[in-house]
């Protein structure tokens, strides 16, 4: 009994001596990451500017939620225009990384020079980004538009690119893509070099093309790469922020709102703080359903494979 008794009481001090290890982790993220949850949870139900004092916010219930649900078009409308760069970023973006990454996987001449000049995008500031492309784009003075009427395409002489409502969502789209395609290349680059080279050995003597060896062999086998590069997608491209306000702040208009420019008007422009966090939960809940839908989805993808 004895020795049980101080066999339980060495484990009880192994324990605990290793949440005391994890004890500084584990307050700061329950202090900056589960309290703001909580204390969001509780201002959405709440209407306040965010200067009064804390005792007179008034409590007004759902109202917030029902707002944004049946009168918010400018929030579902930035929802969309989010949804469209998300969209090119998951098919174009995320192609082109894939082809590059293939590329540099097959021992290409300079492959290591292409590995450096692909991420220097993605490392870079947004702001700084946002601010040198935009005045490529410029309509009197930008890059952009030389070069066109160099090549002889004079229509765009004067083209305001960012200032167009047709033009101005998807210049800053491609510039997001440009900017971001960088982490899914070094992502992929990553899962493509773990995959066995004997596979495609094998594969080869029983007389397999490329195309087979790529669906039947690399496909399978990247699927968990693909849902993770699809999931950092999906999440970073949604909460696009540097880029627009650096860009166009929102216009022409409010042709290139997004969620986050939003969010940030109501807690800003509007002094609603309360619907900011209510704006901010629905934000958030939508980015988690399509990660666990995206899951599943490649999951039963998996299988059929």
């Amino acid at each position: 009994m004895d020795k049980l008794y101080d066999q339980k009481k060495l484990n009880f001090k192994s324990l605990l001596g290793n949440y005391t290890f994890i004890l500084p982790a584990l307050i700061m993220f329950l202090l900056f990451n589960v309290y703001p949850v909580f204390l969001i949870l509780k201002l959405s139900f709440y209407e306040w500017d965010g200067i009064s004092p804390l005792s007179a916010m008034k409590f007004i219930g759902v109202r917030h939620f029902i707002e944004i649900f049946t009168k918010d078009k400018l929030w579902w409308e930035s929802v969309w225009h989010a949804g469209i760069i998300t969209l090119l970023a998951l098919t174009l973006q995320n192609a082109l990384a894939l082809i590059l990454a293939l590329a540099v996987d097959k021992g290409i001449r300079g492959g290591n020079i292409y590995r450096v000049i692909f991420f220097m995008p993605p490392v870079l500031s947004g702001i700084v980004i946002g601010l040198i492309w935009k005045w490529i784009y410029d309509g009197h003075d930008g890059l952009l538009n030389h070069f066109l009427v160099s090549i002889g395409i004079t229509r765009f002489e004067h083209m305001a690119w960012l200032a167009n409502p047709e033009t101005a969502l998807y210049a800053v789209a491609i510039i997001h893509m440009w900017r971001g395609f960088g982490w899914g290349f070094i992502i992929l680059l990553a899962g493509l070099q773990n995959i066995d080279t004997q596979l495609y050995e094998a594969a080869e003597v029983d007389g397999a093309e490329a195309w087979h060896k790529f669906i039947h062999i690399t496909c399978p086998l990247m699927i968990p790469v693909f849902i993770l590069v699809s999931i950092l997608t999906i999440l970073g491209t949604m909460q696009i922020y540097d880029l627009i306000v650096s860009m166009t702040n929102g216009g022409p208009e409010y042709y290139t709102e997004v969620p986050i420019t939003r969010i940030l008007a109501s807690m800003q422009g509007e002094n609603r703080f309360g619907y900011a966090c209510a704006r901010g939960l629905v934000f958030g809940g939508m980015l988690l359903i399509l990660s666990m839908l995206q899951i599943k989805i490649s999951k039963r993808l998996q299988k059929n494979l």
